[in-house]
């Protein structure tokens, strides 16, 4: 009997035992769509993580910090001068691989108001332009910050979407879009004109709640904390951040907002923050070293800084998508080898009833390898069945899974994990068909047609 007859005879035999059948590859359909389904639901979990992370600035920014001074230089750390605008300046002259660096001084705390209504930002920070590229903003109305005005210390300001929402109303409250330019407010009781204001940034969670919510009005509910526009429940947080951001020129936080900050009423020079980026992440490595080379001139020889990557953030990523995949991958698996066992006991069952066919088949003539390989394919049929269903299956158990949380980041399906599945499925097949197949073929032909 070749491959062909033993595929078409293992056919015919699961055909003639339908009910039976499907019984027996439910097991293998189960496991297969939860390990695809599970797939797809990490993968969409991964994509909402690394948006975020993308959101921030990408893996090329990297943040300058400062830093206890190392215990061998803590005679010097009175002499510590932190993050000035000279090293901005000493970095942009003398640090090639340092392709952009973008000063910030923040304003902790601060109160933005206009006409009895008010919000604290996020972010109030004096930057610079080049604070655009650094974290990715995107201008969809009016211009930024020009020379003349970080020269003259101007009064002016660039709001994110989230402010306008709060300050002004968002265009779901007021039925249109509201654009604020030329627009007063007050950040800590002193006027500033608003110049520019951002898109509105969100997740792609935060965008299918924000369309969910408007195709079902009727079931918008009150339960659970009120949030602000903007922010995503568990990952929203940088666009919300990115949304709530207030920029002023430089200059003009370093005169208006800490001139009372520093001792003898001069102003503080210090920066909150010094954001990088390198020209290449595969020269990550000596970038860095170069910076600190300058550092440590403008630092006088102290080394009170240090370089935040987002490496640790990748790293988090990978490890709490591993760890779901792991966690995940293992009900699967179990759900796979009990379909397996399943699989075993009904060709054990088969067998049983067939060992008079069995015993006249060997009668006539068939070898131990032709009854083996019968069997053998009657359970690789079932699995490659039950695979093939399961496949099937998880595009409906993503489909449900969607259905029931509309507003979550959406599962992506994947190849490799519709491969791996079906290939799982496969293996069992035949793991679990070889001492079935091993039994029927070694019986004895005069004992099977003896068998009542």
């Amino acid at each position: 009997m070749n491959l062909l007859n033993s595929i078409i005879v293992g056919v015919k035999e699961i055909w003639s035992h339908k009910f039976r059948s499907l019984l027996t590859m439910l097991g293998i359909i189960l496991g297969v769509s939860s390990l695809v389904a599970m797939s797809a639901l990490v993968k969409g979990m991964e994509n909402g993580m690394k948006e975020a992370l993308i959101a921030m600035g990408g893996l090329d920014k990297v943040l300058l910090e400062d830093q206890q001074v190392p215990p061998y230089q803590e005679q010097l750390s009175d002499q510590a001068v932190g993050r000035t605008i000279d090293d901005v300046h000493a970095l942009e002259r003398s640090a090639p691989l340092i392709r952009l660096v973008s000063p910030e001084m923040a304003l902790r705390g601060a109160t933005v108001s206009r006409a009895g209504k008010s919000v604290t930002p996020s972010e109030l920070v004096g930057v610079w332009p080049a604070v655009l590229d650094m974290n990715l903003h995107v201008l969809q109305y009016g211009r930024f910050f020009t020379p003349l005005d970080e020269e003259r210390a101007s009064s002016v300001c660039v709001i994110g979407a989230g402010i306008r929402d709060e300050l002004f109303g968002s265009p779901e409250e007021t039925g249109r879009e509201i654009v604020p330019l030329g627009q007063i407010l007050n950040i800590n009781g002193q006027p500033f004109t608003i110049v520019g204001m951002f898109e509105h940034y969100e997740s792609e969670r935060d965008r299918k709640e924000r369309e969910w919510a408007k195709a079902h009005p009727q079931e918008k509910t009150n339960t659970g904390p009120a949030r602000m526009r903007g922010w995503g429940r568990r990952g929203g947080w940088a666009f919300w951040r990115k949304n709530l951001t207030v920029y002023i020129p430089l200059n003009t936080m370093w005169v208006r907002f800490r001139s009372a900050a520093g001792a003898a009423n001069i102003p503080d020079p210090h920066l909150t923050d010094i954001d990088l980026k390198v020209a290449s992440l595969d020269q990550l490595e000596p970038a860095l070293q170069q910076a600190r080379n300058v550092l440590m001139l403008t630092h006088h020889g102290i080394e009170d800084f240090a370089f935040q990557t987002q490496e640790n953030n990748v790293e988090n990523i990978n490890s709490a998508i591993h760890n779901a995949r792991m966690s995940g991958g293992i009900i699967a698996a179990i759900g796979l080898i009990v379909g397996g066992i399943g699989i075993m006991n009904i060709m054990l069952a088969s067998i049983t009833e067939r060992i008079r066919e069995i015993g006249i088949r060997k009668a006539i003539g068939a070898t131990f390898r032709d009854m083996f390989l019968q069997i053998l394919v009657e359970s690789v049929v079932i699995a490659i069945l039950g695979g093939a269903a399961g496949l099937l299956a998880s595009l409906g158990a993503v489909h449900v899974l969607q259905m029931i949380a509309p507003t979550e980041n959406t599962p992506i399906i994947t190849l490799p994990a519709c491969v791996l599945a079906f290939a799982s499925s496969v293996g069992i097949g035949v793991l679990a068909g070889l001492i079935p197949a091993f039994k029927a073929a070694k019986l004895d032909p005069i004992q099977a047609l003896r068998y009542e």
